[in-house]
């Protein structure tokens, strides 16, 4: 009896199915914005230089769109995982190619300065010069390239959607920055908006202004103020126990799209702490990328 248990065993062990093998997780490109150096850098390290990851999505299922991807830190860090890496994730997977930026910060890092406006700004808007200049080279429509950011990177995104006309002093003139940074849509999740009180975040203030920034600039870069006719259809998230990012400040903005009838959509949800990237944790807010997919497809992005 035991001999024929160890053989049905053995039986059982042979016509068990054998896994079929894993796909290779896409790899991302890593590409400097300025290759002979970026305009004010104050060293060469990663954290003076800024640059792009770019993850391509597979040509099988590209869209061809794309997402310059800002993640949040509150202008002195980099969420660059779950604000970044797993955007770029969900973005492939939705046949949307995404270029993430990491931006210089306003904080001191080891080894590098600390930078403020508007060098943040220069660093958004070249990142949305070069997806567009290089838009044949990974497959992309120049006409359908949007800015995607969470929190201080939702400022920054917000920055990019209302300021493209803007050119500030110390760029470059070179040949991708003759090619438009105005973003064809947008996208914030909790985003920092307003850069005076009391709804601001005063990190995110601090570390873009410097410890000295006035409110007259302050009042300039709250962007709700400098929505027009001609920002591009944005969707926001957020949720309204934030107690980081007050969700006044994701109102605002819509409300401001409203005033100049600029599409916009708006999510807020009641619960969810501050940070949630998409949430993939949470069986409620986990759906809020499922609104945007709903939107994007609206927005001819999928198409």
């Amino acid at each position: 009896m035991k001999r024929l248990s160890i053989m049905g065993l053995l039986l059982v062990s042979v016509a068990a199915p054998v896994p079929a093998a894993r796909a290779a997780e896409p790899v991302p490109v890593t590409v400097r914005l300025w290759p002979d150096g970026a305009p004010g850098a104050k060293g060469d390290t990663d954290a003076d230089q800024p640059f792009v990851q770019i993850w391509q999505a597979d040509p099988t299922t590209a869209k061809g769109s794309a997402f310059v991807v800002c993640p949040g830190g509150g202008y002195g860090g980099l969420a660059a995982d779950h604000e970044g890496k797993q955007v770029a994730e969900w973005c492939n997977r939705q046949g949307i190619t995404a270029f993430v930026l990491h931006y210089r910060l306003g904080s001191k890092r080891p080894g590098s300065e600390a930078y403020h406006y508007p060098t943040q700004l220069l660093d958004v808007q070249r990142a949305i010069r070069f997806a567009r200049a290089h838009a044949q080279t990974y497959g992309v429509d120049p006409a359908r390239i949007g800015v995607f950011g969470f929190s201080a990177g939702g400022h920054l995104a917000s920055m990019a959607a209302t300021l493209f006309a803007e050119r500030p002093a110390g760029g470059t003139d070179d040949a991708i920055d003759q090619v438009s940074c105005r973003p064809d849509l947008a996208v914030l999740a909790y985003p920092v908006i307003m850069m005076t009180a009391p709804a601001t975040h005063g990190g995110s203030r601090k570390n873009l202004l410097g410890p000295d920034g006035d409110e007259a600039l302050a009042e300039q870069l709250s962007t709700n103020l400098r929505v027009t006719a001609d920002t591009p259809p944005t969707f926001i998230f957020q949720t309204d126990e934030d107690p980081a990012v007050r969700a006044e400040n994701a109102v605002a903005f819509y409300l401001a799209c409203r005033q100049h009838k600029v599409p916009a959509e708006l999510h807020v949800y009641e619960r969810g702490r501050h940070g949630v990237g998409l949430a993939q944790g949470d069986p409620v807010l986990a759906t809020w990328p499922d609104r945007l997919r709903d939107w994007l497809g609206i927005r001819g992005f999928l198409d």
